[in-house]
């Protein structure tokens, strides 16, 4: 056995999670390098190796497995620092990407402009040819214009290409004639064909992920090939794999070829650890908040699954490959307090990272941000945070809040932070509603998982503005999705289009489209190295009434990959996810398929993981007492301040009160309890429903 590593690179911190072959752990943290990501990588594995007193190469020798995700791709896309891209489209469909659904984004609004196309009009190059929706040759493909194209695009440095032409889902040849013929113009570019990333219909969504896949897999590639090297050069022999952002993990070589997949794969495993926490006590489902340096993440887990969308999108334009279902808002500790011309106070999405970071680091930040906030409220100890590693200078928070915010608005300074603290929460809880109640859930039925660096400090704010009555905070949430990418499976996911009606389509012939698809997943899983024993495959179907525009996602019994399905279950699933998110349905309306799905699981292993460190029992917990802002009395109030560490299962703390932890401080308002579970995590609940949720906690 040897050592496991997750890491996770943040905005602000890189965290990382090992796991001993004896089953000890260590949570280290790094500050990030948002000019050169991978180097965060190296200096944590040299910065362990001292801990462990070794060697750097022979610290590294003893890690058998990495798994890593990263925010890369998804910062260059937000930033446009990325590649340039190019596209060829069929002929008169030029502008498809600015033409997108063809309907106004916001119905509504008549000031909102379109996001610019990643591919200028000048990269979007057309080509004759045509194929019908059936999947019939109707024009020859163009070679003279593809390889007109290739010419154009040479002279202007293009370094990567999405091909996309209408209706290729229903016959590819046209993209990957189109695709040889730019390779042996232009050598060794990155090209992506549009029907080979997503089969499905609809062609703006088809171009859209076509395009972002091209954009990104230049940045994932040259950032896997540092990454590599970094991990050879200190003659790293073990596994590496990566976050994507369906929930699973992938090799290196398989992501690359769907980079796209890396756009939001940061905190795509949150989900998988907030169902490790919340299992202790029962529960198959629940929210989970991160609140890290940069910025907030909200996911939902139910029945035992992170909820799943295919009609995701990220800086406004489409990427439609399955993704978990994360609402990503800019509200984190380093997020950027300012007031503008109008008087009016906004906390992000502008963010001061980790470089210069917060006023109070000390690293040449000057601007307000929600954790100087946090300072002045008392909620952090500038002589403990990060276990005492870094110190804060809480009169450059002071100063900062009082120039940015309380003197623009006559304000105290006081009575700044807490407007700043009051902004920001009343945000995340918004980005909590919007991924709750447009799926038809009510956020009040599931327990929260609080996770990151800044989460614990905000979330019973949140938890009270949502009605939640109990949420629970893992020892390690500061390192919540280093901990479930070791826990997650490889994740391959395969659609083909099929516009019938499910009464009239014949069951075999589902069961033969799973069955191809299926083979083509585990072909890939056995080239990741996962043996027969390990795969799985869930398959899907997207199912609408005739003349909707959206459909729902169905899964499907996964006995249909090796047998025909039953319609009529499948059909009465629809109803009946139909009205649990629309409040009515309509058995009497046909039901038409839009996409067949098949999802190719591959088990990464059966150990479970914790997220709680071993407790200290038997030793004194208070640490003292301190001042604290009370949002529900409006003012300066004295509180205990327990040491979390010593603090065993069945320790329960009264609020309002403070509980620090190496990585993160729990702030526990006046209207809740706090008390530690078997398992060793924090369970906060409202204190007037003590009874109703203590008598169902594993304590």
């Amino acid at each position: 056995m040897s050592i496991r590593i997750g890491i996770d690179v943040g905005g602000t911190f890189t965290d990382f999670l090992l796991i001993y072959p004896d089953g000890r752990r260590r949570i280290h943290k790094t500050s990030s390098v948002p000019s050169d990501p991978p180097q965060a990588v190296l200096n944590g594995l040299t910065e362990l190796a001292e801990i462990e007193g070794l060697p750097l190469q022979e610290f590294v020798a003893r890690i058998g497995l990495i798994v890593h995700g990263t925010t890369v791709t998804t910062n260059a896309l937000l930033t446009r620092r990325g590649p340039k891209t190019a596209m060829l489209v069929t002929e008169g469909f030029r502008d498809v990407l600015p033409m997108r659904h063809g309907t106004r984004e916001e119905p509504y609004d008549n000031r909102l402009a379109q996001p610019e196309p990643i591919t200028p009009r000048a990269l979007r190059l057309p080509v004759a040819g045509r194929i019908d929706y059936q999947g019939k040759e109707v024009t020859a493909l163009s070679e003279e214009d593809v390889r007109s194209a290739a010419a154009t695009l040479r002279d202007a440095g293009v370094e990567s290409i999405a091909v996309s032409f209408m209706h290729s889902h229903a016959n590819p040849g046209h993209e990957q004639r189109a695709a040889e013929l730019l390779r042996e113009e232009l050598g060794d570019i990155y090209i992506t064909e549009s029907a080979e990333l997503l089969g499905q219909a609809r062609y703006y969504e088809r171009s859209s992920a076509a395009v972002l896949n091209s954009y990104a897999g230049p940045i994932i590639s040259r950032y896997l090939s540092t990454l590599t090297g970094i991990l050879d050069t200190v003659e790293f022999g073990g596994i590496l794999l990566m976050m994507q952002s369906n929930g699973g993990v992938a090799t290196p070589d398989e992501l690359a070829k769907r980079a796209a997949l890396s756009l939001l794969s940061g905190p795509a495993s949150g989900p998988t650890s907030g169902l490790l926490v919340v299992d202790e006590h029962g529960w198959d489902s629940c929210i989970t908040v991160d609140m890290g340096g940069t910025s907030f993440d909200a996911a939902v887990v139910k029945g035992g699954k992170p909820l799943i969308m295919t009609d995701g999108e990220i800086d406004r334009w489409s990427i439609a490959l399955p993704a978990v279902d994360i609402h990503t808002i800019g509200a984190g500790g380093g997020s950027i307090a300012s007031v503008d011309e109008g008087g009016l106070l906004s906390v992000g999405p502008q963010s001061a990272g980790a470089a210069p970071g917060p006023a109070c680091y000390g690293r040449g930040g000057t601007r307000a941000t929600t954790t100087d906030a946090d300072v002045v409220l008392g909620y952090l100890d500038p002589e403990s945070f990060l276990n005492g590693q870094m110190s804060l200078d809480r009169k450059a928070s002071e100063d900062a809040i009082r120039r940015d915010v309380a003197e623009p608005l006559g304000l105290s300074v006081l009575e700044a932070a807490a407007g700043v603290y009051e902004i920001v929460n009343v945000s995340m809880a918004t980005g909590v509603r919007d991924i709750t109640v447009r799926r038809g859930l009510d956020p009040r039925d599931f327990p929260i998982v609080v996770a990151g660096g800044a989460g614990p400090v905000h979330a019973a704010a949140i938890a009270h503005e949502l009605e939640i009555p109990v949420l629970i905070t893992p020892r390690d949430s500061s390192i919540f999705c280093a901990a479930g990418m070791l826990v997650c499976d490889f994740k391959h996911d395969y659609v083909q289009s099929a516009h019938d009606r499910l009464d009239m389509i014949d069951p075999a012939t589902l069961a033969a489209t799973w069955a191809r698809m299926a083979e083509e997943g585990r072909a890939t899983l056995h080239g990741e190295g996962v043996i027969d024993d390990a795969i799985s495959f869930e398959p899907a179907l997207d199912l609408r009434y005739k003349g909707q525009w959206y459909e729902l996602t169905i899964p499907v019994d996964p006995a249909a990959v090796s047998a025909a399905p039953d319609l009529e279950t499948i059909a009465a699933s629809f109803h009946a996810e139909h009205d649990g998110l629309f409040g009515y349905n309509s058995p009497e309306m046909p039901i038409e398929i839009l996409n067949i799905r098949l999802s190719a699981v591959g088990r990464t292993s059966d150990e479970r993981i914790s997220l709680n460190s071993e407790v200290a029992v038997n030793m004194p917990v208070g640490a003292g007492r301190r001042e604290i802002y009370s949002p529900q009395r409006r003012e300066m109030v004295e509180v205990d301040v327990y040491r979390g560490a010593a603090m065993g299962p069945g320790t329960k703390v009264n609020g309002p009160a403070v509980i620090e932890l190496g990585t993160t401080t729990i702030v526990v308002l006046d209207q809740y309890d706090c008390v530690v579970d078997k398992s060793g995590s924090f369970v906060m609940y409202l204190r007037d429903r003590a009874d109703e949720v203590t008598s169902r906690l594993n304590l």
